[in-house]
């Protein structure tokens, strides 16, 4: 980066940079004073991050998590359309002129919702003219959200949990209570969502209840009834099935016990009585109390025979009858016993059939349970899904009950940190920020038009544009007079300029020009040299003019041929009339001699054009042109061949082949690049020799100022050299 270059072509752009800079400075400056003061109240607002837990039920809708997205999110519900539109609601800003504009003009609505109705005829209906005007309501209340949501700013203050709502208004008191509005606002739709949510939550809790209620009736009656058509009946805990056979159980042990006892009865008696036992001992009969009074009579009366033996003989009938008496209480004793034992058996046999029937029965009873058991499998299923349609009833009745009794306690997830205070002071407009921004943007415009002038100048600057571009010597600088002559001289045209002050910088810039033309091509003697450019206008005929007046000065025998037959800018330049010129000279009407003239100030050669010298005949390529040319190298130590512009004419291509050098001219910072580089390419196909390209119109002044790379660069270092 050649940071002279970019400061030369900041200065060559300097007055287009300070006008433009200008201009938004200006722009800057008038939009600052005329804009009207703005006030910004600011109400902080942050995430609770700590909750009241009056209740442990847990809420329906939950808090929120202070994380950075959660606070990004609830940044965005501030900036919502939504919350601005119940703002709007809230303060009536409608009625206000600053959020609605159409107050200012109230004949505006009113006229293009009748000219909306005129559409729809005159006698349009009541109905369309009243939808009309809801369309146009909804549309001005649109616009008062749109200007209502341009004037708020939501920030985070850093990466705290903390939310500053500002609003900007003319008023300071109405900024304050609408920043205050949007923060209550914010709070109460946060209530509003979580009591919406617990009575949508209780609603459908409800409903759903009811359902649950019937279907645990369902289920209920199901069991019963099945356990109806099965006889699955229980009470304390189990079925009347199961306690019937545990009761028979108890029952069929006790009559076995009492079987096994009676047969143990039994079994001894007899065992006692095979034994030889007259049944006295038998355990039955000594527990038999018509025994035991039988053998007390027994006792008596074998007593009385003791007695009446031991007082009378056995013969006595006392003795007879107390024998007789005796004999009849033992036959009463045996009888007795017999019976006892008839009685075992019969105890024992009743034993037998009881412990029969009551096994009986417990099979019985057994079978039955069997058959509940297996009806209790559907029995099991029918109560499983009793008891999961009442667990369900009873987690969503304890639901309910919860949700009931905290739907009164809900609390918003932010809280007012501090509310907005009226500003004393306007926000806006910033003076001196507005100034350091018009003046930053000043600058940036001022660069930026500097830039695009840069990038759209296709002319030709410095000798370094002509040799980067086009890839051809700079032969020389013509300066334009009126920046290096004195006063006294800026009305003289360079032809004469370059006579009257030969040691002047104009006529020296002549010379060094044509010093490169002549040292273009080594080796070759240079004698003929065409002088064109790409357009008209570039100063071709006076550089011509000038360095044929220069070459002449220095002693050289110089001609000038003008070639240009639609212009004959040489006979202009000179004041010549001739009757007779170049193409008479070719045509072989006038000898050459005598259609050359002589440009006394310098001792130069003229072969000028004759008036309406014009012919579409090709004069250039016939064999008398060559003639002449040949002739002119001869005669003359230079012949320079003065030709119209080569994107205009082709005439030029024919003359410029015949030339041992061509000078191409330019004008400075005019002549577009795309021209130049056509040009060259018609004569680089025509065969001609361009030797390099002039500059011409130079203004020295500017150059010296912001022609870095170029010797026009220093000119106000060497200048001083020629006025000595």
């Amino acid at each position: 980066m050649d940071l002279h270059r970019l400061i030369a072509l900041f200065r060559r752009r300097l007055p287009l940079f300070l006008a433009v800079a200008l201009i938004v400075m200006v722009g800057s400056v008038i939009s600052t004073v005329r804009a009207t003061p703005l006030y910004t109240a600011t109400s902080s607002l942050t995430i609770n991050t700590r909750e009241q837990n009056v209740v442990s039920a847990e809420a329906v809708l939950s808090g929120l998590s202070a994380e950075n997205s959660v606070v990004d999110t609830e940044i965005e519900i501030l900036k919502s359309r939504q919350l601005a539109q119940r703002v709007v609601e809230a303060l009536n800003l409608e009625e206000d002129p600053e959020f609605n504009p159409a107050l200012a003009e109230p004949g505006a609505i009113q006229a293009v919702v009748g000219g909306i109705a005129t559409l729809f005829g005159a006698a349009a209906p009541d109905a369309a003219r009243a939808q009309l005007s809801a369309v146009e309501a909804q549309k001005e209340k649109e616009k008062v959200v749109d200007n209502v949501l341009k004037r708020l700013s939501v920030r985070r203050a850093g990466l705290t949990y903390v939310m500053n709502v500002g609003f900007t208004s003319d008023n300071p008191a109405k900024a304050a209570r609408i920043a205050n509005t949007y923060a209550e606002r914010y709070l109460l739709e946060q209530l509003e969502a979580k009591f919406d949510a617990t009575r949508q939550a209780n609603s459908w809790l409800n409903v759903r209840l009811t359902e649950l209620r019937t279907e645990v009736q369902q289920a209920e009656a199901a069991v019963e009834q099945y356990r109806t058509a099965n006889n699955l009946l229980s009470a304390s805990g189990a079925t009347l099935t199961e306690q019937e056979i545990s009761t028979y159980n108890q029952q069929l042990a006790t009559v076995r016990a009492t079987q096994a006892e009676a047969e143990a009865r039994l079994r001894t008696a007899r065992a006692q009585l095979a034994a030889g036992s007259n049944g006295e001992d038998v355990g039955e009969a000594l527990g038999s109390q018509v025994v035991q009074q039988l053998r007390s009579r027994r006792a008596e009366v074998s007593g009385r025979v003791a007695d009446l033996s031991s007082r009378y003989g056995p013969r006595h009938p006392d003795m007879l009858r107390a024998e007789r008496e005796l004999a009849d209480i033992d036959a009463q004793i045996q009888a007795e016993i017999r019976r006892i034992i008839s009685n075992l058996e019969a105890q024992v046999q009743v034993a037998r059939e009881r412990t029969g029937s009551m096994a009986g029965s417990l099979g019985s009873a057994r079978g039955t349970l069997a058959a509940n058991n297996a009806a209790g499998v559907r029995l099991n299923e029918l109560s499983r899904n009793a008891e999961s349609v009442r667990t369900l009833y009873q987690s969503f009745l304890n639901r309910f009950q919860e949700t009931s009794s905290t739907e009164g306690l809900q609390e918003s997830d932010a809280r007012i940190v501090s509310p907005a205070a009226i500003p004393l002071r306007p926000s806006s407009p910033n003076v001196p920020l507005n100034l350091t921004m018009g003046l930053a943007l000043a600058m940036a415009a001022g660069l930026a038009a500097v830039v695009l002038a840069v990038m759209l100048d296709t002319g030709v600057i410095t000798a370094e544009d002509v040799e980067h571009k086009f890839g051809l010597p700079h032969l020389g600088s013509v300066p334009l007079l009126a920046s290096v002559a004195a006063p006294e001289d800026r009305d003289e045209t360079p032809a004469d300029y370059v006579v009257k002050r030969p040691l002047a910088s104009f006529t020296e810039s002549v010379r060094a020009m044509r010093a490169s033309i002549l040292f273009s091509r080594i080796g070759h003697d240079i004698r003929v040299i065409t002088l064109t450019s790409a357009l008209p206008g570039e100063g071709k005929t006076t550089s011509a003019l000038c360095l044929a007046r220069v070459a002449a000065q220095s002693g050289l025998r110089v001609v000038l041929v003008d070639c240009d037959l639609r212009r004959r800018n040489v006979n202009r330049l000179l004041g010549f009339e001739p009757v007779a010129g170049l193409v008479e000279v070719l045509n072989r009407a006038v000898p050459l001699e005598r259609a050359m003239m002589l440009d006394e100030p310098s001792g130069a050669h003229i072969l000028p054009l004759a008036k309406n010298s014009f012919t579409p005949r090709d004069v250039f390529g016939s064999a008398a042109m060559d003639e002449l040319m040949a002739q002119l190298r001869r005669d003359f130590d230079l012949v320079i061949l003065d030709t119209a512009p080569v994107l205009a004419v082709s005439d030029t291509r024919l003359v410029a082949a015949k030339a041992d050098a061509v000078v191409f001219l330019a004008r400075w910072r005019k002549t577009p690049e795309k021209a130049i580089a056509a040009a060259l390419k018609i004569l680089e196909q025509s065969g001609a020799h361009v030797a390099g390209v002039g500059l011409t119109q130079v203004d020295m002044k500017a150059q010296a100022r912001y022609g870095y790379g170029d010797a026009g660069y220093y000119y106000a270092d060497y200048k001083k050299y020629y006025s000595a």
